[in-house]
């Protein structure tokens, strides 16, 4: 047993340091001109495996909470910007950039604003003012911003919500308009930072892609100040079409934006002590694979970023009720998963040569 224990000990230091010898997905994104990101929980950043893997590995974060209104504005008269100026100060230290998500969302509002009852003039000058207060209060810090989450249904029409009918900011039944004065809002605030449209579940070919695409065509050709979109990829399963998500980034670049992928992560069916089949960790990994060869594959997709790293503090397993689990390239304990090394070999291989 004695000998058991210490051969077991030696496997797992050698495993150890195998992984903080070999290249960083940090350096290899590097080397392949592209920017690898991963949503952060700022209470998280004082436990030291989490910080340090979060250096070594990535070159850029982006608050997971940190910086909507619910944690940000606490009442109306508040900004609370602890949290936020905490991942700043991180990255900063590190040298990382910091994206930002979101100035606007139809979800997670504080009571005061959800239940406030406010007018379209009221919540006009409530939302010009938000924009403005915190894109100027990290102008020079976060590098790009979300500037609107999720504001398209499933058909991509414009969803219904506090900021665009219900009562809206006066711009109501006129499709994308309410999205556009957030834009102008947003680029006047911070004229230098990237400007995003961040959307769920048009990643690859379907009604709701063809409603972001005609949008930032539309957007361009009236000089809108759109600058990117960010594709969420939170991928609830193992069938997942490369090919077609492959067009769509293509597709969108050639329109002559950024593509960021967003909040990358794959989920796995788990048994009732959270394991998963050994296959589908093979499978997951490549998914992860194709989805970073898609991004690689085109120019103008510039950033890839998970939504977390480690699967110790994953949002699948409570939004699943425990059903789903294991979907990042870190395990619990901070090892590296098939996941992690598929990401690391596309990486390395770079993008294909210039034509």
């Amino acid at each position: 047993m004695f000998r058991h224990s210490w051969r077991s000990a030696i496997v797992v230091v050698a495993a150890m340091a195998s992984v903080c010898s070999a290249q960083s997905l940090r350096e290899e994104a590097e080397n392949a001109d592209l920017l690898i990101g991963t949503a952060v929980r700022p209470s998280q950043l004082s436990e030291t495996a989490y910080a340090s893997t979060l250096a070594r590995q990535y070159n850029m974060v982006e608050p997971e909470d940190a910086l909507k209104w619910w944690v940000l504005r606490p009442d109306r008269a508040t900004y609370d910007f602890r949290q936020g100026d905490k991942v700043v100060r991180f990255a900063e230290a590190h040298g990382m950039k910091v994206r930002g998500h979101c100035l606007v969302w139809d979800h997670y509002h504080p009571d005061w604003l959800a239940q406030g009852h406010f007018t379209t003039k009221q919540l006009t000058r409530l939302l010009h003012e938000h924009i403005t207060r915190v894109m100027k209060h990290y102008a020079g810090q976060v590098f790009a911003w979300d500037v609107i989450n999720e504001a398209l249904d499933e058909n991509g029409s414009v969803r219904n919500s506090i900021w665009y009918n219900q009562p809206g900011i006066g711009l109501s039944r006129q499709g994308t308009a309410y999205i556009e004065q957030v834009f102008r809002w947003a680029h006047k605030a911070d004229p230098r930072a990237l400007l995003f449209y961040n959307e769920a579940e048009g990643e690859g070919l379907n009604r709701k892609s063809d409603a972001i695409y005609a949008m930032v065509k539309d957007f361009r050709r009236r000089r809108v100040p759109i600058d990117g979109v960010g594709l969420q990829m939170h991928v609830p399963n193992l069938d997942t079409d490369v090919p077609a998500i492959t067009a769509n980034i293509a597709r969108l670049t050639a329109l002559g934006v950024q593509v960021h992928i967003t909040e990358l992560d794959v989920s796995l069916p788990v048994d009732s002590n959270g394991l998963v089949h050994a296959e589908d960790l093979t499978r997951q990994a490549e998914v992860y694979r194709g989805i970073v060869r898609a991004c690689l594959n085109s120019a103008g997709c510039t950033a890839i970023q998970t939504w977390g790293f480690t699967d110790k503090y994953s949002w699948i397993g409570s939004h699943s009720h425990g059903a789903r689990g294991q979907a990042l390239p870190f395990d619990r304990a901070y090892q590296p998963k098939a996941a992690y090394r598929a990401v690391l070999e596309e990486l390395s291989a770079g993008r294909p040569p210039a034509h």
